[in-house]
């Protein structure tokens, strides 16, 4: 079977710098690259339940806005503390991601949440990995247990 970490992990260290770069004021937004990191259609899962997308012009339209709520709520910044890729046939591959993440509330109060998500990818021959599947936890219900939203 073919090792992809390495390539997964340059990745996710890109996923975290474009999400770093889009909470800087002012930020910066790369659209094109963040568009590149999922596959032509993915699905993410929550419990709050299940929804599929494609990679086109809506979620070209979120991204900007997602970036712009994380801004909102005070976050700071976003971290990659941990990964553990489970290789799942030359073509595929599981990332657990450990994410730390900070913000700072409107009374300038500083909260630190950490959370993890797992990645399905896609790493197409020759190609740089892709999201096909995210599983995440509650994040709304964390964030307003925070006093962020």
């Amino acid at each position: 079977m073919r090792d992809h970490e390495p390539a997964i992990r340059r990745f996710f260290e890109a996923y975290q710098a474009r999400m770093n770069d889009a909470l800087k004021a002012p930020p910066q937004v790369d659209i094109k690259k963040a568009l590149a990191a999922f596959a032509r259609y993915f699905v993410g899962s929550s419990p709050r339940g299940v929804s599929g997308g494609r990679n086109g012009w809506l979620l070209r339209f979120m991204i900007p806005r997602g970036y712009a709520f994380y801004r909102k709520i005070g976050t700071e910044r976003m971290e990659v503390r941990a990964l553990k890729v489970t290789p799942l046939d030359d073509f595929h591959a599981m990332a657990k991601t450990s994410w730390w993440s900070s913000y700072r509330k409107k009374s300038g109060e500083r909260v630190e949440i950490e959370f993890d998500n797992i990645y399905l990818l896609r790493i197409p021959d020759g190609g740089a990995p892709e999201i096909f599947a995210y599983i995440t936890g509650d994040e709304q219900q964390v964030l307003k247990d925070h006093g962020l939203v």
